[in-house]
């Protein structure tokens, strides 16, 4: 199946309603991420396989659990999910956070070909980024464990702000060792259509005294 079809038959089962022109630039966001891959290394090799349900897909099944209008995406690395979350919600801001110099130049130039202009690209450390205002959604795919996610990133969240981790298998152990100033809301279970692996969602708010 070629990658547009992939994209919009995959959309349609997650009941995502994206325009043509939406998904076109989706598809190059993905064009992009090859031709940059093959000198900055930005993602493995394995990653570059099933593209479409791996990075975009799996990125748009939080679309439905992003809690207001001011978002921030924790080592975002090539952008993922920041640039495929800006495309599908432009009347959202998104912030795209990650410490590594080649990466944020990768996403900086994504940003200018696909016209985001609801998205800053952010090269910093996660701790070392202080924000004036507090983001509505702090979302991570890519850290290690949650507890390292809340460690670093506790401070960007908004008071009635969320933390949305994006895990593989149920991260119960994970779950369970969070700092007591957190608390786990919900897990959800994530559907992303052609993708075998498990994904979940852990939301976890901040235990305002």
């Amino acid at each position: 199946m070629d990658e547009k079809r992939q994209l919009a038959e995959g959309l349609a089962q997650m009941g995502l309603s994206l325009d043509e022109a939406i998904q076109d630039r989706l598809l190059h966001f993905l064009n992009l991420m090859r031709k940059w891959n093959r000198v900055y290394n930005l993602t493995s090799r394995k990653d570059m396989d099933n593209m479409v349900a791996r990075h975009l897909l799996d990125s748009l099944a939080l679309v439905p659990y992003l809690n207001g209008s001011r978002l921030i995406d924790v080592g975002s690395g090539a952008g993922l999910p920041a640039i495929p979350l800006a495309l599908a919600c432009p009347e959202k801001q998104f912030v795209s956070l990650d410490c590594v110099t080649k990466k944020g130049r990768f996403r900086t130039q994504a940003m200018i070909e696909l016209g985001l202009k609801n998205m800053e690209v952010v090269t910093s450390r996660v701790e070392a980024y202080q924000p004036e205002v507090g983001f509505d959604s702090v979302v991570s795919r890519a850290f290690a464990t949650v507890s390292d996610m809340l460690a670093v990133s506790g401070h960007l969240v908004a008071d009635d702000g969320v933390f949305l981790a994006m895990k593989g298998v149920y991260p119960e152990e994970e779950l369970a060792d969070i700092p007591a100033q957190f608390r786990v809301e919900v897990v959800h279970e994530l559907q992303v259509p052609y993708l075998s692996a498990a994904r979940h969602l852990a939301v976890v708010t901040p235990n305002i005294p």
